[in-house]
Parts: structure tokens; sequence; C-alpha cells
């Protein structure tokens, strides 16, 4: 095992690099650069470019007049030391806006997780073994429900319903009073108060397509030969299907597990605009519209790095889980 992961980290390496290129290549694809895009948005606004003054400055500042090579090079014998180079958007150092919000979007991203798989498998083992009755009809059908409405309209919809029964606005982490404050243990409280809506609008459409794939695999195990056998030995029904059964059942939902962190990141860009949070997934997508290399750059290589990191540890809490399953 311990070979295993050695192997999968030196593995990490070209597979980083390689993304790293194929990101940075992407990213700038489109006609144009930052400053010319921010011209046009002068020339849209204002009728002209007149007040952005020493372009030819900022170009050479952010190393916008070097070939597309040499832009790499740079960002990326920074990145390896840990400077992730300037933000255009923001002119500021992409390592203080990242590290700013990064910590938030995790907190979100780790809360949503362990909502979705400490509710998704429960309802899904109840789900499988009480098939076709109507608790059964009852849980497809809130899952189904839970698939299909988007995020940002679930959070819109919570908003407006904690706001009319409380009279609590839930926009962003904080109240207005705690905003740019000290941490303090009343800070952590009020940020617990505005915790609990992103977290559940985030993992309920992973918690219901989870559910559903938990039902599937428990009830095609359930089925097996070696089932009927423990049952024919006279085990309780619950022994038989939590014991026997849901362990191999689950071994899908572990490999899952590995590619549901970057989705959730990723993917709560837009219930992060709705609801004001200071996460990375805005800064993401601000950042690809203007077209900015180097913070776009380092968002996009993190994300990839989490990927990375969660496919290795769900391989580890596969081989725990499941005995049959060796890395040589």
């Amino acid at each position: 095992m311990i070979s295993y992961i050695i192997r999968r980290c030196l593995l990490a390496i070209p597979t980083l690099l390689i993304i790293s290129i194929i990101g940075f290549v992407i990213i700038q694809l489109p006609e144009g650069d930052f400053l010319d895009r921010k011209i046009q948005e002068l020339e849209e606004k204002y009728g002209d470019s007149s007040s952005i003054a020493r372009i030819d400055e900022l170009r050479e500042r952010y190393g916008l007049d070097r070939p597309m090579w040499e832009q790499y090079t740079t960002w990326i014998s920074g990145f390896v030391v840990g400077n992730f180079g300037e933000s255009f958007e923001y002119e500021t150092e992409v390592n203080d806006l990242i590290w700013d919000r990064l910590g938030f979007t995790l907190m979100i991203s780790i809360g949503s997780l362990i909502f979705t798989y400490s509710v998704a498998i429960p309802l899904g083992i109840y789900s499988a073994s009480h098939q076709y009755q109507w608790s059964d009809h009852t849980l497809t059908f809130f899952s189904f429900v839970g698939m299909s409405i988007p995020g940002f309209l679930l959070a819109l919809a919570l908003m407006v319903f904690v706001f009319e029964v409380y009279r609590v606005p839930l926009f962003g982490l904080f109240s207005a009073e705690y905003e740019g404050m000290p941490w303090s243990f009343n800070k952590f409280i009020d940020l617990l108060k505005h915790l609990w809506i992103p977290v559940i609008v985030v993992g309920l459409n992973g918690t219901a397509g989870l559910m559903r794939i938990m039902r599937s695999n428990l009830l095609d195990i359930l089925g097996q030969p070696f089932v009927q056998t423990a049952r024919a030995k006279g085990l309780k029904e619950s022994v038989v299907v939590v014991k026997h059964a849901v362990r191999i059942a689950i071994n899908p939902l572990i490999t899952i597990f590995g590619m549901s962190l970057p989705n959730i990141l990723s993917g709560s860009t837009i219930v992060s605009i709705v609801l004001g949070l200071p996460t990375v997934g805005p800064l993401l997508l601000r950042s690809l519209l203007s077209e900015d290399i180097y913070l776009a750059g380092t968002l996009l290589m993190m994300f990839s790095l989490l990927l990375i990191i969660g496919n290795i540890l769900a391989d580890i809490a596969l081989a725990w889980a499941d005995p049959r399953i060796r890395y040589e």
C-alpha cells in the first residue's frame, strides 16, 4: 500500500504539469488579453479608452507582451515555490486573494460532503430494504425532486423563507456587525447561523443522486447468492443487510467521493453568487471571463490537486472497506 501511494504521488507531478499546460493554453485561446478586454469595456461604457493610461506599461508589468510559453514558464516557476503571480483584475497578489476565500470554501465543501453522505447512505439503505413500499416511493419522489431543482433556486427559496419567518437576512456568511471584525466566539456563532443554508443547498443535489446510487447498488447485492445463503443460515435481516450487503454496495460511493470535493467547489459557483458567499467559485468565474490568466490558472491547478488527492484517499478507503481489493 505504501509503495502504491508513493507511485500515485509521483505520477501526480507529470499529471499536474500536463493539466497546467492545457489549462493555461485554453484560458488564452480567445482573441486579445485582459487589457484588450478592459479597453473594450471602457469604450462601451464611456465611448473611449482614454481613462486607461500606461497601457504599454501595464502590458509589460503583467508580461502580456511576451510569448505564451514565456508567460507560462514565469508563472509555473513561481507556482512551484508558492508565488502564484499577480491578479490583473484585482491588482493584488493571487496568494492573498485565494487564502482569504479558500478556508470558507473548504468549510462549506466539507460540510456539504458530510451532510451528503450522512443522509444519502441511510436513506438509500432504507429505500432498498423497503422496496416498492410507500416509504420507498416517497423517498424516490423526493430524490427526483432534489436532483431536478437547481441549487441557486433552492438557495433563493430558503433565503426568502427564513427572512419571512424569522426576519433574519442570510446573505453572506456573517451579519453586518461582524463583517471585517476579528474572530471571536460571537462571530463564530454568527458564522454557524449562516453556514447551514449553503451546506444544505450545495449538498442536497448530491444527496439525492447518491441515495439513488446506494439504493440501486444495494438492490443488486441483495439478490446475490451469498446474501441468500446468509438468510438461509437464519441471520437477522438487519445483519444480512448491514454486515454483508452494505459493505459491498457502498464501494461505488467511496469511489465517487474522490471526485466529489472538486465538483462541489466548482459546482457551487452560482450558489455562492446568489448567497453572496466569499468563496473561490465566483473568483474563478470572474477570472475566466476577464482572462486573468494567473488567477484562473492557479485556481484550476488547485481544483486538479484536490481531485488527485481525493482519488488517492478514495483508493485507500476502498482498500480498507473491501478486503478483496489489494494494491501491489
